[in-house]
């Protein structure tokens, strides 16, 4: 853990709990694990992992910052696409994936408000209790008038709905499988436990894991010895996704390439990425429960899902391109009473969102439509779909 704050013991205890947990299900398998059954126990063990237990993870005070904390204009651009879509469907509901702290759902909430474009319900799917009730408590204190339209859902609706659906920064939380590819073949690189740490074992991979690394080496041309990663859930996740919409918009923002971005040459370390206290580092072996992990999204491979669920790709562009086609800088301009201070806060949020040095061209968005044919306004600046 060098160069990384030290855990206070209370986190240590909660870490090896974790730990003892992670060792006991590798034990009764054989020894190892697969990476993404390690990483899904990581974040979403039932009160242990990193997204289910009740540690402080957004904004200043926590290991990451997402869109929505840096800056209420996020919220505020997102809402103007949500306004095409409801105001073509004469109506409709939203859908969030992991609302996080709230924040967004907060700040879209109260803008839709302003533009007399409220969603009939806002659904929100989160399987963490203690993000539910830090949102409810967020909620109740910014917009008390607007928790009867909020719902809190355990799975996806049965009854698809009719509007948008929105995932920010969910695709990338989403466990992975990792591998290498040498002398024309690939290992899976498992978890396993030895000299008191967990630790990279090269095992034979599954053969669906096998089957998709030779089309990416087909496709890609694989260097000697290169490493990634594969969300091998990614289809499935799509193809519920779009079953649960009817008509409207899934909206997708996250951080990504298209896949021959993604697997090129100068990534063969891969995208995997860990985050504790706003330390990023490349070991997700240590810390379990207590840190974040995520990969980055092959939104080609988003792509062929969602054609294969029935969705069209309606739109992808970069996070700095949304924004701005979603009247980012005249809501800036227009942000009235604000101190010098402010002024100058404000302008570094919007730098943070959209410098191609910090968020704004890293992060992707990706417009997904069923049942519904319309020119998208957050696409209009600039079409990536080339890239896919």
């Amino acid at each position: 853990m060098a160069n990384l704050p030290t855990p206070n013991k209370t986190a240590i205890a909660h870490s090896e709990k974790l730990s003892q947990l992670i060792r006991a299900e590798m034990s009764d398998v054989g020894g190892n694990l697969r990476f993404s059954r390690f990483m899904q126990l990581a974040l979403y063990a039932p009160g242990l992992g990193y997204y289910s237990a009740g540690n402080h993870k957004f904004g200043k005070s926590g290991d990451f910052m997402t869109a929505p904390e840096i800056s209420p204009l996020f919220a505020r651009c997102v809402a103007r696409q949500c306004q095409q879509i409801l105001t073509e469907l004469s109506g409709g509901d939203i859908l969030e994936f992991g609302a996080g702290s709230g924040v967004f759902a907060k700040d879209l909430l109260l803008e839709l408000e302003e533009l007399n474009c409220l969603p009939e319900h806002y659904f929100i799917l989160e399987i963490s209790a203690d993000l539910r009730a830090r949102q409810m408590r967020l909620f109740s204190l910014h917009c008390p008038h607007l928790l009867s339209r909020i719902q809190w859902l355990d799975t996806l609706p049965k009854q698809p709905i009719d509007g948008i659906i929105f995932a920010n920064e969910v695709l990338d939380a989403m466990p992975v499988d990792c591998f290498v590819f040498s002398h024309n073949t690939s290992a899976e690189l498992s978890v396993t436990w030895e000299n008191n740490q967990f630790s990279w074992q090269h095992t034979v991979p599954s053969p669906e894991l096998a089957l998709r690394v030779k089309a990416i080496q087909d496709e890609c041309d694989l260097a000697e010895n290169y490493q990634s990663e594969i969300n091998l859930m990614l289809p499935a996740w799509i193809q519920s996704v779009a079953e649960s919409m009817h008509r409207g918009l899934i909206l997708l923002i996250d951080y990504g390439y298209g896949r021959r971005e993604y697997y090129h040459p100068d990534r063969s370390k891969g995208t995997l990425s860990c985050f504790y206290q706003h330390h990023q580092h490349s070991d997700p072996l240590i810390l379990p429960g207590l840190q974040d992990m995520t990969a980055h999204v092959d939104f080609t491979a988003v792509a062929e899902s969602a054609a294969n669920g029935g969705l069209n790709v309606a739109g992808f562009t970069t996070q700095a391109a949304f924004l701005l086609a979603c009247d980012l800088i005249s809501l800036a301009e227009g942000a009235a009473n604000l101190s010098e201070t402010e002024k100058f806060t404000q302008n570094q949020a919007i730098k943070t969102l959209t410098l191609p040095s910090e968020m704004g061209d890293v992060i992707k968005v990706m417009g997904l439509l069923k049942n519904l044919e319309t020119e998208l306004a957050g696409f209009s600046l600039l079409d990536r779909r080339r890239d896919l």
